[in-house]
C-alpha cells in the first residue's frame, strides 16, 4: 500500500512537472514567435531615415519621410503620465502603511479598489478621458494623453510601491523612532531608501507599460504629424502609428507599422533591462 502511494505521488509529481514545463515551453516560443515576426517584416524597413525624420507629403501612401514625431510623442506621453502618477502613487503607498492608515478597513478597500483597478481595459481609462475632457471643452492633446495614461498605470504603481514598502523591516522602524525621528522622517530617510531597488523597477516597468498602450490614448491624445509644441496639442504616439500603418493597403506602409513596431519593442526591451541593471546595483546599498 505505502509502495502504491509513493508510485502514485511520483507519478502526480511528474505530471505536474511536465505541465510546467509545457507552459514555459508556450510561452517561450509565443513570445519568440512574436519577435520573429516583428524582426522579420520590420527590419527591412528600418532605418536612421525613418527614425530622424518627420512624416512627408504622401508619407501613408509609401512615399518618403518617418516616424520621429511618434517616437517623441511616445516618449513625452509615457514620460510626463510617470510623472504625474509617481507622485500620487508614493504618497497613497505611503499613507497606506501602519505608521500612518494602519490595518483598518479603509485601507483594506483602498487596496481592494485599486486591484480592481488594475484589472480595467485601458480602452475604459481613454473613454472616461474623453467623457472628461468633452465636459472640460478640451481637444485631444498630450495633456489629455498624460492624464488617461497616468490613470492607467496609477494602480499598478501603488499597488507595487505599496507592496514594496511593506517589506521594509519594522526593526529599522523601530530604530529611527528610537533615534528621535518622526514618522515623515522615518518614511522618507529610511523606508524609502530601504525600498528604492523596489521603487525603481515598478517606475520603469510603469513607463514601459504606459509606453505601448494605445486604447487610452487613442481618444485622448490624437494623433499628428508634427512634433509636440504644446501640452494642449494633439500628438502622436508608436502604438497609434502601428495601428494606423497596419490600416493601409499599401504594402511598403505596412512593413513600415512591423518596422514602427520593432522601434517600440527595442525601447520597452531596454528599460526592461535597465531596470534589472538599476535593482542590482541599488540592492547593494540595503540593509537586510
Amino acid at each position: 500500500m505505502k509502495r502504491l502511494r509513493l508510485r502514485r505521488k511520483q507519478l502526480e509529481e511528474r505530471f505536474f512537472k511536465g505541465l510546467m514545463l509545457l507552459a514555459t515551453l508556450l510561452i517561450g516560443a509565443s513570445l519568440a514567435a512574436i519577435l520573429m515576426t516583428i524582426l522579420i517584416k520590420g527590419l527591412p524597413a528600418l532605418s536612421w531615415a525613418m527614425v530622424s525624420h518627420l512624416p512627408k507629403g504622401g508619407y501613408y501612401f509609401g512615399q518618403e519621410g518617418g516616424i520621429l514625431n511618434a517616437i517623441v510623442g511616445s516618449l513625452y506621453l509615457a514620460g510626463g503620465a510617470t510623472l504625474l502618477a509617481f507622485g500620487l502613487s508614493l504618497a497613497v503607498a505611503l499613507f497606506l502603511q501602519t505608521e500612518y492608515a494602519g490595518p483598518t478597513r479603509f485601507a483594506w478597500l483602498v487596496r481592494f479598489s485599486l486591484d480592481v483597478l488594475w484589472g480595467v481595459p485601458s480602452i475604459v481609462y481613454g473613454a472616461f478621458g474623453f467623457t472628461i475632457m468633452v465636459l472640460l471643452g478640451l481637444q485631444a492633446s498630450l495633456l489629455g494623453g498624460i492624464i488617461a495614461l497616468a490613470l492607467l498605470i496609477l494602480p499598478v504603481l501603488t499597488r507595487a510601491m505599496d507592496e514594496v514598502v511593506q517589506l521594509v523591516s519594522p526593526e529599522l522602524k523601530e530604530s529611527s523612532y528610537a533615534l528621535g525621528a518622526t514618522r515623515l522622517e522615518t518614511a522618507l530617510k529610511v523606508v524609502l531608501r530601504q525600498a528604492l531597488p523596489g521603487i525603481s523597477t515598478a517606475v520603469l516597468l510603469a513607463f514601459g507599460r504606459a509606453i505601448g498602450d494605445a486604447a487610452s490614448v487613442l481618444f485622448t491624445a490624437g494623433y499628428t504629424d508634427s512634433l509636440p509644441t504644446s501640452l494642449l496639442r494633439p500628438i502622436a504616439s508608436l502604438p497609434l502609428a502601428v495601428f494606423f500603418q497596419l490600416g493601409t493597403p499599401f504594402p511598403r506602409v505596412q512593413q513600415r507599422a512591423f518596422a514602427a513596431a520593432l522601434v517600440l519593442t527595442l525601447i520597452v526591451l531596454v528599460i526592461s533591462v535597465a531596470s534589472r541593471l538599476l535593482t542590482r546595483r541599488l540592492t547593494r546599498h540595503i540593509t537586510r
